[in-house]
């Protein structure tokens, strides 16, 4: 199942989220990869809006110890918020890489507030092996990479959750979070307190990857424009994508990492796609961006028959 028309990339070489240098080069390796090639072979057009300038780490002092370099991921997400906008307005479909998973808070804020003027909602796939739902107040390490969900549907600093015309940028109802299998004390808390629908590896396992990303596109999908399918590759088992931000054993496998996108692909309802924390320090020949590719390219429509 393909379709015409223009997908247009974003890269945001976001490093200043997480404990582990690297990802910043994760939109290069992602257009080394092909990313470009593959999603013309599928009969689209491509754009290629360059990336959103990020300073670096080492360029930085992180001012509050629980909230690391907060003020630099806002105005970086500020920016990527009125790109993917800009790109929405234009009838294209965004497509974000990255850097780590904090990039998200921008991306969903433009799909948030775009749709918002339509007077929609949208809702949120959030793949990951770590729940990103913690808060300033429940961080053990201060990384933003680990508190953008919870941005997202309306809880931690105000410089993220108010990055959108609409607050939340995402109703928690709307939310969904699988994959997930690794989880900070305190942020297990703040999960079962919000509400969200979560969708663990066990239930995967227990369920099936199909089940599960039914259920999550129903919930996703009713009374939404659509949703946003934000993909860590760390949710991935890191045969699958050794060169992530912070591996964790135990994910999911090619062919179920595939089985998600293709059902985001043939749900009709997707309405962007984001792909992060590719780190090609980490990574094998830049095998890790290879299969980042060919995931999209799964979720633009590309099939077997």
């Amino acid at each position: 199942m393909t379709s015409n028309r223009t997908v247009a990339l974003v890269g945001v070489p976001m490093d200043l989220g997480g404990g582990r240098r690297g990802v910043d080069m994760g939109p290069s390796a992602v257009r080394i990869a092909g990313i470009e090639e593959g999603v013309r072979g599928l009969g689209n057009d491509f754009v290629d809006c360059g990336n959103v300038p990020v300073p670096e780490p080492a360029s930085r002092t992180p001012v509050d110890p629980k909230a690391r370099f907060l003020p630099e991921i806002a105005r970086a997400c500020g920016e990527l918020r009125e790109r993917v906008e800009g790109i929405l307005e234009k009838g294209w479909f965004p497509m974000v890489v990255g850097g780590n998973h904090s990039i998200a808070v921008g991306t969903v804020a433009a799909l948030s507030s775009h749709y918002h003027k339509k007077k929609k909602k949208i809702g949120l796939i959030w793949f990951d092996a770590h729940g990103d739902m913690n808060t300033p107040q429940t961080t053990v390490s201060g990384n933003i990479h680990g508190m953008p969900l919870a941005c997202c549907i309306g809880r931690g600093p105000k410089e993220l959750t108010h990055l959108g015309a609409r607050f939340p940028m995402v109703d928690v109802k709307k939310a969904v979070l699988i994959g997930v299998r690794t989880l900070d004390e305190q942020e297990k808390k703040e999960i079962k307190d919000s509400g969200i629908h979560v969708f663990t590896l066990r239930d995967i396992d227990m369920h099936g990857i199909h089940k599960v990303m039914r259920i999550a596109m129903e919930i996703a999908c009713t009374g939404t424009a659509g949703f946003h399918l934000t993909f860590d590759l760390d949710g991935t088992d890191p045969s699958v994508a050794p060169g992530v931000g912070t591996p964790v054993p135990g994910g999911t496998t090619l062919r179920e990492s595939h089985l998600i996108m293709e059902h985001a692909a043939e749900s009709g309802k997707l309405l962007g796609l984001e792909m992060t924390e590719i780190n090609p320090i980490l990574d094998n020949q830049n095998a890790t961006a290879r299969v980042a590719v060919d995931l999209a390219l799964s979720a633009l429509g590309k099939a077997v028959l």
